[in-house]
């Protein structure tokens, strides 16, 4: 379902022309995701280390869970008469991301995580209903605008845009390499120094 949903707000990027609306309009999908309580591996992967080791074999059944998603969302969509465009606008965006080198993937794949971590911690510990919003939208908005990567967007564009190939494979291992570093980087800071939302009142 978080696949699917990421899917949602991957459509609703693709078919507006304007960047700042579309990124704003892409966030429905982690609003979704939260509010259902669903499991999205860049949000799961954050508790990495509050969790045992066999935690490790959730992440994969989750990651698996976001693609198979991602995936279907993306074909079924392809079958409408948004087909034509989403798969045009997709393509575009999946030949840049493509072109790119790895390291320059894993860097912006970390930065996209810690953005994600601040959303789903906000979401999670700040208790004011609009402060818990905000924190969905602005990182949603920003590490879009920014051009950071979130593998499970990534998914579905690379699906939609016909782009899967085995470069491509292995630049999405590369982005969930660096989702992860990103995700467990705040944890991890305010687990030695202290700090966080829980200390927000």
């Amino acid at each position: 379902m978080s696949g699917l949903f990421i899917g949602i707000g991957g459509t609703a990027f693709l078919s507006v022309e304007n960047r700042f609306l579309g990124a704003f309009l892409f966030s429905v999908g982690l609003f979704a995701i939260l509010s259902m309580g669903l499991n999205l591996f860049t949000g799961k992967v954050c508790y990495l280390f509050e969790n045992p080791p066999s935690y490790c074999i959730t992440l994969l059944v989750i990651w698996l869970g976001n693609l198979t998603g991602a995936f279907l969302s993306a074909q079924a969509m392809l079958l409408t008469r948004s087909g034509t465009m989403l798969c045009e606008k997709a393509a575009v965006l999946c030949s840049v991301k493509l072109s790119d080198n790895l390291l320059s993937i894993f860097i912006l794949s970390i930065f996209c995580n810690l953005l994600i971590c601040l959303a789903v911690e906000g979401y999670r510990k700040i208790p004011h209903g609009l402060g818990k919003y905000l924190a969905i939208i602005f990182a949603i908005m920003v590490f879009i605008l920014a051009g950071f990567e979130h593998c499970v967007a990534n998914m579905f564009y690379f699906t939609a845009g016909h782009a899967w190939s085995a470069k491509t494979a292995l630049y999405l291992l590369v982005m969930t390499l660096g989702n992860s570093v990103g995700g467990v980087i705040i944890p991890l800071y305010t687990r030695f120094f202290g700090g966080g939302f829980s200390q927000i009142s």
